[in-house]
């Protein structure tokens, strides 16, 4: 008896109680760019919002480029193959391109958001974003229905991850507050916004 109380009973005070106890929170892991850091976690809608023309005409590039460049190999090599047939691969180098461009052009959106690459546009734009929220009370990052302990998972399951989405594509589909910056400078600027319209509309 002695020894299956000391093998398997644990003491009660031995347990910790999370709600007196702190957990012990290990911090994100930082990937700091040339550049200011934006979002290391945007949602895929500011992702796609934020692109520049530039990345655009990478993704149309690139849908157009592939069935394009089949195309060309065909007449230029032709295969003989039924029209249904080469047809059917047509579509399928048709998505796998259109999928390519995608994931090229979000990419190149991600890195501006982590700093990774030139983003002076991109700041610009998540300063007057972020400001206009504040100005009107709204959430700076939206909503969610989740609780805390899943907006967390899914924050730390898709932070950075645009660095390795050429092997994993992952994109934020959640409204968190776990973005690795400082959201007091958007009430700053908000501040002295809002000071500046009173002072126009007294003066």
């Amino acid at each position: 008896m002695s020894a299956e109380k000391d093998g398997w009973d644990i003491p009660e005070k031995n347990i910790p109680d999370p709600a007196t106890e702190p957990r012990t929170l290990v911090p994100a892991l930082q990937q700091p760019g040339r550049y200011p850091l934006i979002d290391y976690d945007p949602h895929i809608s500011r992702v796609i919002r934020y692109m520049r023309p530039s990345d655009v005409a990478v993704f149309a590039a690139c849908s157009i480029g592939a069935p394009s460049a089949l195309w060309a190999l065909e007449k230029g090599w032709p295969t003989f193959n039924t029209r249904g047939s080469f047809m059917r691969v047509m579509r399928l180098t048709g998505a796998i391109g259109i999928t390519a461009g995608f994931l090229l052009a979000t990419t190149r959106s991600s890195l501006r958001f982590y700093g990774h690459s030139e983003n002076a546009r991109e700041i610009e734009m998540d300063m007057r974003e972020m400001t206009d929220k504040v100005k009107r009370g709204e959430p700076l990052y939206g909503e969610s229905r989740l609780s805390e302990y899943m907006q967390g998972m899914a924050h730390r399951n898709s932070r950075y991850s645009a660095i390795m989405s050429f092997w994993f594509p992952m994109f934020n589909f959640v409204n968190h507050p776990y973005h690795g910056v400082d959201t007091a400078k958007y009430y700053q600027n908000a501040e002295r916004e809002l000071e500046a319209e009173r002072k126009a509309r007294q003066g």
